[in-house]
């Protein structure tokens, strides 16, 4: 009997593993549906002008944003963890590959496309592997000033690309930001007014919408705007170049290019892509999670984003990852489950179909104006500003992504960033905080306390320190240096907040206690945490350390080391801080 419902209970348990969208498709009623179905509808009709738009940015003809908003987006709700998340095309994501596919192919055409669903293939290849390899971690190792600086450089790039249409003017592309610039300081006396009038207006209205109706679908109207102000000018007439008609077809089968030559070249470029989708989509799951009170699996997301893209390089859409934006909206429109970006997707599909020639009328400066709202959005004033008060540190990481976002390749400003952020994380790690403490005489029962937030007098035979930090082979010299400042020959350590101690930091310690013997002193410890003793105990270090100077408590451990102290020097002591030295006679 026990191993039939030991059985069952493995199977249950398996299968919302292997399918997580069976954790919730029970829940489903028509009140549910119902309201994932609004908000769904919502979703679509927003992402629309979006989708055109990052494909833009991307280098893609505009179908295929929408595309990467539909496969994704269904993938991603079904195998992913969050209720709220929505997945499709973004403007780190578009720009990032089309800084790593322009080199290598001419914008737009059959050969752009195919390397671009390769890359998409690699990056969703990855962020499966990560995932199965339960690495949902990983994110937490990159800062949010390099997200934030990444991001205002990417936003930086993304509106000096698009100056050419609002200008009407010719530069060529793939130029350098500053060369982009240049060019365009030549080339502003050609002008064309048509083009900025479209351009600036259509900012406006999107810029309207946003600041008073932000839950109306002001890109949307702001599109149609600029669509009837180019056909009032006439726009074939005064050199208006439009969007062009997008085909009034689903998501077409794709193949990627598997050749190792590709395969080889692209992979640096995956592997920045890949992280930034993962950085983008946890992030934003974790964010709306604090507001639905939902736990987020990283790991499953990991999954879930990995298989978004793998599969959809197959359906024509390139590298999606989470959109804030959309995501936003899904949960504030009332979304309660995965299936709201299921119908999302399919009521986009169903616009794709039914209003697609539509775009034909829509004119490339009017994208061009979104694309500044966009850029001018995706800055973080708020966050920078705290950054630059809070952390030099953290300053230094923002500014050098930002540089590096506008000077180098991006996946490299990825990696600069993330390399930083490690950096700052192991100088912080490997300099464990080392408190002086003594015990408090206006406290009844004398507690250890920081000299730092209240100076008292110590015993000037033994230090008392507590050791907040792990310590382990990164932080070894920087703890043996400051142990062998103390002058105390007797050295008593708080171990409660030593998390964690490996091989290095163990034989840190009994060097220190065979140190301290030879200037007639030694190595006291009390609280040690059980997996430190543990590691001690295994690697039989305990017993270099003397197993008698480990005590239980704070008091046994100052009564053992006082039995241990030269009672002459005593004597002569005017500290007293110890209750026991209450019983040693000064000398008159």
């Amino acid at each position: 009997m026990t191993s039939k419902i030991s059985q069952t209970n493995t199977h249950s348990s398996f299968w919302p593993l292997l399918f997580p969208f069976l954790s919730w498709i029970g829940s489903l009623n028509a009140k549910t549906v119902r309201a994932d179905l609004l908000a769904g509808i919502t979703g679509a009709i927003i992402v629309l002008p979006q989708g055109v738009a990052y494909a833009l940015i991307a280098g893609l003809p505009p179908e295929y944003g929408l595309y990467a908003a539909i496969t994704p987006a269904i993938i991603a709700a079904l195998f992913g963890s969050s209720w709220h998340l929505i997945s499709g095309p973004t403007v780190a994501m578009s720009i990032v590959i089309f800084s790593t596919i322009s080199p290598l192919a001419e914008t737009g055409s059959e050969h752009f496309i195919k390397l671009t669903l390769t890359l998409t293939f690699l990056a969703g290849i990855i962020q499966f592997a990560l995932g199965l390899a339960r690495m949902g971690t990983l994110v937490n190792f990159v800062s949010h000033s390099v997200v934030v600086g990444f991001t205002a450089g990417a936003a930086i790039i993304i509106a000096v690309s698009q100056l050419k249409n609002v200008f009407g003017v010719t530069i060529p592309a793939g130029e350098s930001f500053l060369h982009t610039l240049v060019v365009l300081a030549k080339e502003l006396p050609q002008t064309n007014f048509y083009v900025l009038s479209i351009a600036l207006s259509t900012f406006l209205v999107s810029f309207l919408f946003k600041r008073y109706l932000p839950r109306w679908p002001g890109m949307l109207f702001a599109m149609i705007g600029g669509s009837l102000l180019a056909l009032f000018f006439g726009a074939e007439e005064h050199h208006v170049k439009l969007v062009g008609s997008l085909p009034a077809s689903l998501p077409p089968l794709s193949l990627p290019e598997f050749s190792m030559n590709s395969l080889r070249t692209l992979a640096p470029g995956a592997l920045a892509l890949a992280l930034l989708g993962l950085v983008e989509a946890v992030s934003i799951a974790r964010a709306v999670a604090t507001r639905s009170r939902q736990l987020i699996d990283g790991n499953q997301e990991f999954i879930g984003q990995g298989l978004s893209n793998l599969i959809g390089a197959f359906f024509s859409s390139y590298a999606a990852s989470g959109s804030f934006t959309r995501t936003g909206v899904n949960y504030e429109a009332g979304a309660k489950t995965p299936l709201a970006a299921v119908f999302a997707a399919i009521s986009l599909a169903l616009v794709l179909l039914l209003i697609a020639p539509l775009t034909a009328y829509v004119p490339i400066p009017s994208m061009a104006g979104i694309l500044l709202l966009v850029a001018y959005n995706l800055i973080d004033f708020h966050h920078i500003k705290k950054i630059l008060q809070a952390s030099q540190s953290e300053t230094g990481v923002l500014l050098i992504t930002f540089l590096a976002t506008l000077f180098l390749e991006l996946e490299f400003a990825i990696y600069v960033g993330v390399i930083l952020s490690l950096m700052i994380y192991l100088n912080r790690t490997s300099k464990p905080r080392l408190v002086s403490l003594a015990p408090d005489p206006d406290d009844a029962n004398h507690r250890l306390i920081n000299i730092e937030k209240k100076p008292l007098a110590e015993c000037p035979q033994c230090k008392i320190m507590r050791v907040d930090g792990s310590l382990f082979f990164g932080a070894v010299n920087y703890t043996a240096k400051k142990f062998q400042e103390i002058k105390e020959p007797h050295l008593l350590i708080i171990g409660s907040a030593i998390n964690f101690i490996d091989v290095a930091g163990a034989e840190t310690l009994v060097h220190e206690a065979e140190r301290r013997l030879e200037l007639q002193g030694g190595l006291y410890f009390t609280g040690l945490k059980a997996s430190v003793n543990k590691i001690l105990q295994r690697g039989g270090y305990i017993h270099h350390l003397n197993s008698d100077w480990l005590f239980e408590t704070k008091s046994e451990a100052i009564q053992g080391v006082f039995n241990r102290l030269d009672k002459n020097r005593c004597r002569t002591c005017t500290a007293r801080i110890f209750h026991e030295c209450q019983s040693i006679k000064p000398i008159s």
